[in-house]
């Protein structure tokens, strides 16, 4: 599976940063580039996501492709590490693991490890090649830049 590592230095306590990465607010803001919002009417939309809840994520790819990502927190280690797996979506495979290790009393380091597996066919694998692994990247980015925002 391709997969993305992703490290990024927070000047936050670890329990802090750890509780604003799974605001689903800060998806939202981070993702405008992709208009990235919560479903209404299927799992949380707003707000704090917790261990066995789910989200369905809308997003244009393009500016014009809708998207839709449902995903489960399947894991949760409060302040050290959560785990969320896509439930259904256009990947075969989608799991993010996302880890946080104290660097002092005020630093964090957020590693991010993102593994999927694109749709079989020539399609999937063209896909990957094109475009998945940058957007996913960009969406990571975006996502992670709004949790140092949000502690500068």
């Amino acid at each position: 599976m391709p997969e993305i590592v992703q490290r990024t230095m927070v000047r936050g306590a670890v329990d802090e940063v750890f509780d604003v990465s799974l605001d689903l607010d800060v998806e939202r803001v981070a993702g405008r580039r992709f208009r990235v919002r919560a479903v209404e009417g299927f799992g949380r939309t707003k707000g704090r996501i917790q261990l066995g809840e789910s989200v369905r994520w809308r997003l244009k790819l393009f500016r014009f492709l809708p998207v839709t990502h449902t995903s489960n927190i399947v894991e949760l280690e409060r302040p050290r590490r959560f785990v969320d797996r896509m439930d259904s979506g256009v990947f075969a495979q989608f799991h993010h693991e996302h880890v946080f290790e104290p660097e002092g009393p005020q630093m964090t380091i957020m590693t991010d490890r993102m593994a999927w597996r694109s749709p079989a066919g020539p399609f999937g694998r063209v896909a990957d090649v094109l475009f998945v692994r940058r957007t996913l990247r960009r969406l990571l980015a975006d996502r992670n830049s709004e949790i140092v925002r949000r502690f500068s």
